[in-house]
């Protein structure tokens, strides 16, 4: 599988309560390596499959880490070093109440001005799929390049799935524009507010069986309510979430995307995909930061 997509580093700062304005707030603050599509990578990794390879753009301030972090979890990095931008950073706000519900402050840096120049159709080399991360699509440069990969993988029929990321860039990009960006991808996989925003409709439900009619296959991930598969149309499953006990919530998606993405690489159906995406982001949600704790060992 490639991964298209960010790679940056996410600073979590865990407070109890709400921020104190003006002045101090204690907080427990951790540097960890992030990005959506770098997550997903990583758990796609930890989900089993084997060959995982990540495409994005680094600055020269942290290049060397990030390689080195993502070698560890069992990706192979094909990173563009930026010569003048530095690597994306985000400050991950999470509060350390029962929801561990977290708010991003980004600076998305040299991940959004990956390009067409950085793209070459040999990287679709040995490929089974390719999943792009939906923050391509908040800027000129990465946009142009979405094109580009989506041309490549019509012509060697590579099948491509589609994280949105962001209910808030999408609002600023519109609906509509998105929407005819993403034509020719066969996997979408929204959150609730992602799916909701695309389609207008306030049921979770509702949304993605009217996104499952312009897309083969929509999974809707609802956070500590499951996931909801939808096909021509229709939902034609709803799956649990597993229980947990949240400590951070930052990356619980790209868990799900990741472990969804190894499964169906594996053989597995959506519904089975589903399930395991949804025990991924359980255990996401219990650690610290985006990323699986630990890589596992590989398949014999």
């Amino acid at each position: 599988m490639l991964v298209v997509g960010d790679v940056v580093t996410d600073v979590v700062a865990r407070h109890h309560g709400p921020l104190a304005a003006g002045t101090d707030t204690v907080a427990a603050i951790r540097t960890v390596p992030g990005g959506a599509g770098a997550n997903v990578a990583c758990w796609a990794v930890h989900g089993g499959c084997d060959d995982v390879r990540l495409l994005g753009r680094v600055g020269r301030d942290a290049a060397a880490w990030h390689e080195r972090e993502l070698i560890a979890s069992g990706v192979r990095p094909l990173l563009v070093t930026d010569p003048t931008t530095p690597t994306g950073t985000v400050i991950c706000l999470v509060d350390s109440g029962a929801s561990a519900e977290r708010t991003f402050l980004t600076d998305s840096g040299a991940s959004l001005r990956l390009a067409p120049d950085d793209w070459s159709p040999a990287l679709l080399d040995g490929v089974a799929r390719l999943h792009l991360s939906g923050y391509l699509f908040f800027s000129e440069p990465s946009r142009a390049l979405v094109s580009v990969v989506l041309e490549s993988t019509r012509a060697r029929g590579v099948p491509v799935s589609l994280d949105p990321a962001s209910a808030g860039f999408l609002a600023g990009l519109g609906v509509d524009r998105f929407l005819e960006l993403c034509a020719g991808v066969d996997v979408l996989l929204p959150s609730r507010d992602e799916a909701c925003l695309l389609t207008g409709l306030p049921d979770p439900a509702d949304a993605a069986a009217k996104l499952s009619r312009h897309f083969p296959l929509v999974v809707a991930k609802l956070g500590g309510d499951g996931a909801l598969v939808a096909r021509s149309g229709s939902v034609r499953s709803r799956v649990p979430a597993l229980r947990a006990t949240p400590h951070d919530t930052t990356g619980a998606g790209d868990a799900f995307t990741g472990a969804f993405l190894a499964a169906l690489l594996a053989g597995t159906g959506p519904e089975e995909a589903a399930t395991a995406g949804c025990a991924a982001g359980a255990q996401a949600v219990e650690g610290i930061g985006g990323r699986p704790p630990t890589r596992p060992p590989r398949r014999g």
